[in-house]
């Protein structure tokens, strides 16, 4: 029996050195090249580190990353980025507005994503902005409608997730979080994933978070993807319920980790989860890893929860006899 693979959701917390690096490029105290140059030194000391910890797919951390969505808008045409917006908390960003046609002119994430991949024999997902999450993230001044946005940002990260599989990928998430946020849209959320996801043969997965579950389930199975990976810790389990109701037809990432407290979750606790997982679903549709992004928890903090997730999900393994 196998299963029971481990992984994150893809960002982790930046290293203070680059944090001051990304300070100084801002002030023009350094150059590009000094600053990608410590990105990559970041990127590789993720790598160790998810390696050190036993983890089965791995992700570059997206040392090189801002805001998730600014960053792919910085990186396409139609696109101007306004001041600082609130988040949430004391969060904030430069929020993205589209002022033209949106256009994708050369690879984002291709680079990044080669050089981290011959930092490790483990395969390295691609992680790609959807376009319904860019579109909702972002201020619209050009087109008439939401749907013309969305609809143009798809096309244009499908060829992002097209040069990502000609680059290696096995594994490329497209991130969703607002996908629930309008129930009444998910229709053209479903169509915007068919556009993104036609031709590719990597296993697609996408990320929601934190969202209103029950109001697009089980229709958000029509989500043109393999796995659909969603914040589970963070509400207790809850929607396994769900599920139970309504069968769950694809792979599942399952979050143990709750990455919006400062506490270190027990290896009990995880194992609890892990093992509720399975009242559900085979070891081979779960893929254990963390709520959602690490970057808002210090490095420590990070290093701690994974350390947990990854033991519990060893001992889960051995106790089932599972490869």
């Amino acid at each position: 029996m196998k299963g029971l693979l481990t992984t994150t959701v893809g960002s982790f917390p930046k290293p203070e050195y680059l944090k001051k690096a990304r300070a100084k490029f801002s002030r023009k105290e350094i150059t590009m090249q000094e600053l990608e140059s410590l990105e990559r030194k970041a990127t590789e000391d993720v790598i160790r580190l998810q390696e050190t910890l036993g983890l089965d797919i791995l992700v570059d951390g997206e040392m090189y990353r801002g805001d998730m969505a600014t960053f792919f808008a910085r990186n396409m045409e139609g696109f101007k980025i306004s001041g600082l917006v609130r988040s949430y908390g004391n969060r904030y960003y430069k929020k993205p507005v589209a002022v033209r046609k949106i256009k994708r002119t050369k690879p984002i994430t291709t680079e990044m994503f080669k050089f981290t991949q011959k930092l490790t024999s483990k395969p390295v997902k691609g992680i790609l902005t959807g376009p319904y999450t860019m579109t909702d993230w972002s201020f619209n001044e050009y087109y008439s409608s939401r749907k013309d946005m969305i609809i143009d940002l798809a096309y244009a990260i499908h060829d992002e997730a097209v040069d990502l599989e000609s680059a290696g990928a096995r594994y490329i998430q497209i991130d969703e979080p607002a996908i629930s946020t309008r129930p009444e849209e998910l229709d053209l959320a479903i169509d915007a994933m068919k556009i993104v996801t036609d031709g590719i043969n990597a296993k697609t997965i996408t990320h929601i978070c934190y969202g209103d579950f029950e109001k697009i389930y089980p229709k958000m199975l029509e989500l043109p993807v393999d796995q659909i990976d969603l914040e589970m810790a963070n509400s207790n389990f809850d929607f396994l319920n769900l599920f139970k109701k309504y069968k769950f037809t694809k792979e599942i990432g399952f979050g143990v980790i709750d990455v919006h407290t400062h506490k270190t979750e027990t290896k009990e606790y995880v194992k609890n989860g892990i093992r509720k997982a399975l009242e559900v679903f085979s070891p081979d549709k779960v893929f254990v890893d963390p709520d959602c992004g690490l970057k808002t928890r210090t490095e420590k903090e990070a290093y701690q929860k994974l350390k947990v997730m990854a033991e519990a999900t060893m001992d889960v393994k051995k106790e089932l006899n599972i490869e």
